[in-house]
């Protein structure tokens, strides 16, 4: 074998065994079960945080392709299909989302490092009218939010 082979195939093998010990993603499910199962938004954020006291800065949320300032209401056209976009760049550990229009209240959660780039686009289904909340775990400890109320429109028509 070549010396410029055996250095490209143990670099290689080096590059491989490095990546999936920088690439860890916690199992929610396993680690918090009660979230999953949780049926209000404060109990499932309870479960997966331990608290429910959040900041109300430093997430941008948008629901239903409607950017509003937290709290404020948008309508989505289709409710089996709602786009939800996010982002944070408070430096995170993880980040939640929930709603409260679905019998179970947790949605997603993501485990993220330094080095993520934390914009996220998802489509959630929400049978009735309701609220949709990012919960960002920063890495000092505290918990920051957004917040969009959402009305669904029946029959898939805004009316």
């Amino acid at each position: 074998m070549q010396r410029r082979q055996f250095l490209n195939i143990t670099l290689g093998a080096l590059a491989l065994a490095v990546v999936p010990a920088s690439v860890r993603a916690e199992d929610f499910r396993a680690s918090k079960p009660t979230v999953w199962t949780a049926h209000t938004m404060d109990d499932a954020i309870k479960a997966m945080f331990g608290t429910t006291t959040t900041i109300e800065k430093g997430v941008k949320l948008s629901a239903a392709n409607v950017a509003f300032d937290s709290g404020t209401m948008a309508t989505a056209a289709n409710g089996g299909a709602i786009p939800v976009d996010f982002s944070t760049k408070i430096e995170a550990k993880t980040i939640a989302v929930f709603q409260d229009a679905n019998p179970e209240a947790a949605v997603c959660a993501y485990s993220v490092t330094k080095y993520s780039v934390n914009e996220y686009s998802i489509k959630i289904k929400m049978g009735n009218p309701g609220t949709v909340k990012v919960v960002v775990e920063g890495t000092d400890g505290k918990l920051y939010s957004a917040t969009q109320k959402l009305n669904v429109a029946k029959g898939g028509c805004e009316g």
